[in-house]
């Protein structure tokens, strides 16, 4: 992990916990649920991408975290926060917000994003990535999906629009949206598997 990249990860790392322990602290004071605000996949994926950068940036710490399990725990991060991107920008851009401060919004939905996946491009994986990890990146997205939907049937409330069936027409609307962004997971995980080996496989040659 080259060394120019502990510093920017540390800052965007600290950033992202800062956004949203600012966007919790609104939520809280506004008697918003703290288990409806942790329900919402930006956050638990911007909250993991802290923690992946951070981690990153341990050896301005003086400690070092073994490369399969960085390399591994980075690729999750990428795949999850490029969807968060991707998903805010399709479904998300137009909706209400509600007390989002708006540059909490940038930072989660465009900026973090963009960062994790440039870091993973400009720095790609030291270990070579197999095919089980594309299917590890699915259980957390599979198990995100049950756990909506079981709790929103419970309590009436739904983290996204698109996951609400009174909102697009029942649960086959919602299984037609889960089923179109579970490809497009599958999709970003085959992508950032093959073009995160390839890339490491030059670094590692030292070809252009």
């Amino acid at each position: 992990m080259a060394n120019r990249s502990l510093l920017p990860r540390l800052l965007l790392g600290s950033t992202a916990l800062i956004a949203i322990a600012a966007q919790l602290a609104i939520q809280v004071r506004s008697g918003f649920s703290i288990l409806n605000f942790f329900s919402y996949f930006t956050n638990l994926s911007n909250l993991f991408a802290g923690f992946v950068l951070l981690l990153g940036a341990s050896r301005l710490f003086s400690v070092e975290v073994t490369p399969s399990l960085s390399d591994q725990l980075r690729y999750v991060s990428v795949v999850n926060m490029a969807m968060v991107g991707v998903v805010y920008t399709v479904l998300l851009r137009d909706v209400d917000l509600g007390s989002l401060l708006p540059w909490v919004n940038v930072g989660l939905h465009y900026v973090m994003p963009c960062a994790v996946v440039l870091d993973w491009l400009l720095q790609p994986p030291r270990v070579k990535l197999g095919v089980k990890q594309i299917a590890f990146c699915q259980v957390f997205p599979v198990l995100y999906l049950v756990y909506v939907l079981y709790r929103g049937h419970l309590i009436g409330w739904y983290p996204y629009p698109f996951l609400n069936p009174a909102n697009v027409g029942g649960y086959a609307a919602v299984g037609a949206y889960a089923a179109g962004i579970g490809i497009a997971f599958f999709t970003a995980s085959t992508l950032f598997l093959v073009v995160g080996n390839s890339l490491g496989m030059r670094a590692s040659t030292g070809t252009a």
